[in-house]
Formats: structure tokens, sequence, C-alpha cells
């Protein structure tokens, strides 16, 4: 079959558009799925709904932490619907990349069914630090700079993990 100029165009359309639909799919990991992963999905569902497919998870799963959900709503972005999540939830999802958000988590993180690109960022763990708060004000200081921290590597993707 002979290829007319106005089927090459049309096909050189189709894709495009199929290339550009395709998003990275990256997984935020963390030990209990509760704080620092939420925040990541979070701001990348929120930043960068186009390029990337957000997902998090934890190696145990330890519910959602008010606190993440209270400074990730002082931003716009409401975090209250999603789930603490265990990491073998997601092992069926054609990942592209695991982003560790803890150091417990990048020292324990699983062997995927499918090969998938492992980096490791590591923040600070709010809860932990809050701890030693004197003031619930204090404590939400802690998690409103790890949340501030995670959006600024979040909004480096997904070209950073690239490099």
């Amino acid at each position: 079959m002979l290829l007319t100029t106005d089927r090459v165009f049309r096909a050189s359309i189709v894709l495009r558009v199929f290339c550009m639909s395709e998003k990275t799919r990256i997984l935020f990991l963390c030990t209990g799925n509760s704080c620092r992963s939420q925040m990541a999905e979070g701001w990348a569902r929120y930043l960068k709904p186009d390029a990337i497919e957000a997902y998090s998870a934890g190696i145990e799963t330890h519910g959602m932490n008010e606190h993440a959900v209270r400074v990730m709503g002082e931003t716009g972005v409401d975090i209250s619907g999603q789930r603490s999540k265990h990491v073998e939830e997601l092992f069926d999802v054609g990942l592209d990349y695991v982003v560790t958000v803890c150091d417990h988590a990048n020292e324990h993180c699983p062997v995927f069914p499918r090969r998938v690109k492992h980096v490791h960022v590591g923040f600070d763990d709010p809860p932990r630090l809050a701890k030693t708060a004197k003031t619930e004000e204090e404590a939400l200081g802690h998690y409103r700079r790890v949340r501030d921290e995670i959006r600024a590597f979040v909004e480096t993707l997904p070209d950073a993990l690239e490099e």
C-alpha cells in the first residue's frame, strides 16, 4: 500500500498524541505511607497531572497522618481522600520508578515483579521531629518545611529522574 502524504500526516498525529499521553508512573515509597509519601503523591497529582501517574505506598501501613493532611490542605492540595496502602497492592501497576522518601524504605525496598528504576530521595520525618515540639504550631512547622521540600522535589519530575 502506498502511503500518501495525508496518511503519513494522520499517522504522525496519532503517534504524537499516543506518546504525549504516556505518563511516567511513579511510586513514592515510605515506611508507613502516612505522611511523606502521601505528600509526594498529592503534590505529583496536583502539580504534574499530565506528566506523572502518581502512587504512594508503604512497606507497612500506618493510616493517614492528620497533620500531613492538614498542612497539604493549607496549600489547596486535598489528600484526605488518599489512603495508606501496602506496597504489594501496587505490584501489578506497570511502574517506571520507585522513589523512596525515607531511609528505612530505601533499606527495605522490595523487589518488584518487573524491572523498575529505584531512586532514593530522603526527607526528614515530620512525626519524629514533632515529638520534641513544645507547641502544636512548632510541630506543624516541621510538617510544613518537609511539605515544601517535597514540593520542590516533585516540581523537578519526571525529568530529574532521568538524569
